[in-house]
């Protein structure tokens, strides 16, 4: 595990961890390492106890556009369908590895998403487009079903079947407004606000209780199959665990005092003390 990669950019500061994707030449194309890398990262976030939410973005003009064309879809046609597999397993384990870290994702799109850069995006608990952003699941277009990565698990979840399908079978790329109206984007800002919206977002989600939101995105994720007795008794026990938590008795001790709730490890997010400014008559 590791929290020092190579192949894009990490920075982890004030509760918030940033991913960005930068291969800006390429649109943030994806390669063999930055996928391996990338869902090594996600698993190690999980560790992190100073990441207490994540944003990825992607530098330049791209969020990401998917699997880099020479670096990695022209080696696949060298491969026997064993070793297709094997690529297609690593994919999927980054989308794997989004969908089971316990920190809500947010996804500031600020530019083209196709591909495998829109399942990331679909992966993602929040996303934030900039205006000219756009989204494709365009495998279709190079002969490939557009049940990769997850996405016919994901989308159909955030758009409906009907809207999936479509998108799906067509591969057709929408832009910010469109994804906002299917309820694909969560919001629509200018293009230089995406990522100050995303790490705001973030913040809010950094200073909040860390443990509940674990919770929540447990149930997101675990109530998909569920019937609503079980989805009922199965939050039920999620409650009755955060009421357990000392962050229900602090949001309870500040709401009574007047005074803003302290979350159990949210000091990391308070910027650090400033310096002590010096008397006009003191030595330098």
């Amino acid at each position: 595990m590791t929290l020092s990669p190579t192949t894009f950019d990490l920075e982890i500061s004030r509760g918030i961890a940033q991913i960005t994707l930068n291969r800006p030449e390429r649109l943030n194309a994806l390669t063999f390492e930055v996928y391996g890398e990338l869902a090594q990262t996600f698993r190690s976030l999980e560790k992190a106890n100073d990441a207490r939410a994540v944003v990825i973005t992607g530098k330049g003009r791209g969020f990401c556009s998917g699997g880099d064309v020479e670096g990695i879809i022209a080696e696949l046609f060298a491969r026997d369908i064993t070793g297709l597999i094997e690529f297609t397993r690593v994919t999927g384990a980054l989308i794997q590895s989004i969908a089971e870290l316990r920190r809500p994702v947010i996804a500031a799109i600020n530019g083209v998403a196709v591909g495998a850069g829109a399942v990331i995006a679909a992966a993602c608990d929040l996303r934030i487009f900039a205006e000219s952003a756009r989204i494709g699941f365009i495998f279709p277009r190079v002969g490939l079903s557009g049940a990769d990565m997850g996405a016919s698990f994901l989308l159909p979840r955030i758009v409906g079947r009907g809207r999936a399908a479509e998108l799906l079978f067509f591969g057709d790329l929408i832009g910010a407004e469109e994804a906002h109206r299917i309820g694909l984007a969560n919001r629509v800002v200018p293009d230089a606000d995406v990522l100050v919206t995303a790490r705001g977002w973030a913040e809010r989600l950094a200073k909040g209780p860390t443990f509940a939101h674990r919770m929540t995105k447990q149930m997101l994720e675990s109530e998909h199959d569920m019937t609503l007795a079980a989805a009922i008794e199965a939050e039920a026990q999620a409650q009755a665990l955060c009421m357990a938590h000392p962050d229900f008795r602090e949001a309870y001790e500040a709401n009574k005092t007047k005074r803003p709730a302290r979350f159990l490890g949210a000091e990391i997010c308070d910027p650090p003390p400033a310096a002590p400014k010096a008397d006009a008559g003191s030595e330098p």
